[in-house]
């Protein structure tokens, strides 16, 4: 009877170290995740077409055009 007993009086804490844990897990994932992207992918600057000009098939298809 003792496990019982006990059930209720104790069920609050255990419910707000399991949120603690799972929040705890959540932000190591998260930073790994933001480690990880961060090493592999250098951020890019685009720029932008000048709004001047027409945009043509041949600027958005040509590979070999420097952006």
């Amino acid at each position: 009877m003792g496990i019982h007993y006990d059930y209720k009086s104790t069920r609050g804490a255990k419910a707000m170290e399991k949120q603690a844990k799972r929040e705890r897990k959540l932000a190591e994932r998260r930073a790994k995740k933001a480690a990880k992207d961060g090493l592999t992918k250098p951020k890019e600057e685009s720029k932008m077409h000048d709004i001047s000009k027409t945009i043509t098939l041949e600027d958005l298809t040509n590979p070999e055009k420097d952006k």
